[in-house]
């Protein structure tokens, strides 16, 4: 039987406290690295038990957190203290998981949507080195509906910090009818945005699409072509400007956003070439 995860609090840089998840592997079980996971806008960690549990099983130890603002962690909900909050917590995670990490296993970041950004950006900044990144429907061009456009246009000026609803419509982000029931019963999701926070998803993706062409952390980029809370063309910007050979690309064009989230077979291809990426660059 596999063993339970285990949550605690971190304390970030500046003070705040963040919510962490820890998903060990079994006594006994060799590791072949560990997966840090970033989750998206108005989420937690804790949706991505099933995602934990898989990489445990293939020898991968996971650490999730609630980014700040989001789940069980401190701050106003899709709010941020400063433009570069949630890069700079990834930063402080990142570190946590080295100190403890033993010599010559890899240090992973997963993220997905928001999450996506946020490792991606963090990953062209070359803010700490990383092993390798996987990539789940990055916000690299979000798409941004009438109200984010107002956020930018007015929010960020005169109330960064306000949250507004961010009229994601929450149907799309899966075809399994039980994934999206969850979503909308589950106490600890929100769909709240700041300006502040709306303004660093419009600036950053575009920004990392940029640095595309200097990209040389092993990535995986996985993207539904169906989506319709981020814009795939930024996924594909992305894949088309990084160099030969650093980034593997799986477009699945008939689903939704939650890749890790679909019905099947959907999700089984997701985490076919999720595995099948982890045994070519970080093999056992």
């Amino acid at each position: 039987m596999s063993r339970d995860s285990t949550l605690s609090t971190f304390t970030a840089s500046d003070g705040d406290n963040l919510a962490v998840q820890d998903w060990p592997l079994d006594d006994g079980q060799a590791l072949r690295g560990v997966v840090v996971l970033v989750h998206g806008l108005g989420e937690h960690a804790g949706r991505y038990e099933h995602v934990a549990r898989l990489l445990t099983g293939w020898g991968f130890a996971v650490r999730g957190y609630d980014q700040y603002g989001h789940g069980e962690s401190g701050g106003v909900r899709g709010a941020l203290t400063s433009p570069t909050r949630l890069l700079d917590d990834l930063a402080d995670m990142v570190d946590s998981v080295r100190d403890r990490l033993p010599a010559g296993k890899p240090l992973i970041l997963l993220g997905h949507s928001m999450g996506g950004l946020v490792a991606a950006r963090f990953v062209s900044l070359r803010m700490r080195p990383v092993d390798g990144l996987i990539l789940s429907s990055p916000a690299l061009d979000p798409g941004l509906n009438a109200v984010q456009k107002l956020l930018l246009a007015v929010l960020p000026r005169i109330a960064p910090n306000l949250s507004v609803g961010n009229g994601l419509k929450v149907e799309y982000i899966s075809h399994d009818p039980a994934t999206v029931a969850a979503y909308k019963a589950d106490p600890l999701v929100h769909d709240r945005i700041s300006g502040r926070l709306a303004r660093f998803i419009a600036d950053e993706g575009p920004a990392t699409v940029a640095a595309a062409s200097r990209w040389s952390v092993p990535t995986l980029l996985m993207y539904a072509g169906g989506d319709r809370l981020v814009n795939p063309a930024g996924s594909r910007a992305f894949a088309a400007a990084a160099p030969p050979g650093a980034v593997t690309v799986q477009a699945f064009d008939d689903l939704y956003h939650e890749l890790f989230n679909e019905s099947e077979p959907g999700r089984l291809r997701v985490f076919a070439a999720l595995h099948q990426w982890l045994n070519a660059r970080f093999p056992a």
